[in-house]
């Protein structure tokens, strides 16, 4: 696995101060770089995915999320919700409905234009410019950007931060 893929994402890392208290939601973990991260800040940490990962000391869920089946974290309030590199809209009010009061949501991902760069290439699978914005407009913005990056590899990402007031 390259470094690229175990670092934290720079966005994440820059807004991770907002994060007051957890437990965190690190929803599409992956391989579980921001679950860990957060765990390593010292807050509680439920990381779901549809593949099994092992993370130590981290609530882990293996579910997928695209199913149909209903929200599997109904019971909980997050203090953060963290999401990269994964995009299903169905799920955009539920995410900020799962966020607790003061809780932040810290989302980035990749956006029109990233053809050029390689996949994701689907543009189901691509937010349209403002995107994130306008789905999260219930929420105060704290940050937002959305273009070309450079790292961890050339891409067109969308990012926001944003607090349930």
């Amino acid at each position: 696995m390259s470094h690229a893929t175990e670092s934290p994402s720079d966005w994440v890392v820059r807004w991770a101060p907002q994060v007051k208290r957890g437990p965190i939601l690190d929803l599409a973990c992956g391989e579980g770089r921001h679950a860990r991260y957060f765990r390593d800040l010292g807050f509680d940490v439920v990381a779901v995915d549809r593949q099994p990962v092992d993370l130590p000391g981290i609530s882990f869920l293996e579910k997928d999320l695209e199913d149909g089946s209903p929200w599997p974290l109904e019971e909980y309030s997050f203090g953060a919700v963290v999401v990269t590199n994964y995009l299903h809209r169905p799920l955009f009010p539920r995410l900020a409905e799962s966020l607790a009061p003061g809780g932040v949501l810290i989302y980035e991902t990749f956006m029109l234009g990233n053809q050029r760069f390689g996949k994701p290439s689907n543009p189901a699978f691509l937010l349209r410019p403002g995107e994130l914005r306008e789905a999260f407009a219930a929420l105060e913005v704290l940050g937002f950007e959305e273009g070309e990056v450079a790292r961890p590899k050339p891409a067109m990402v969308q990012r926001i931060c944003a607090v349930r007031r």
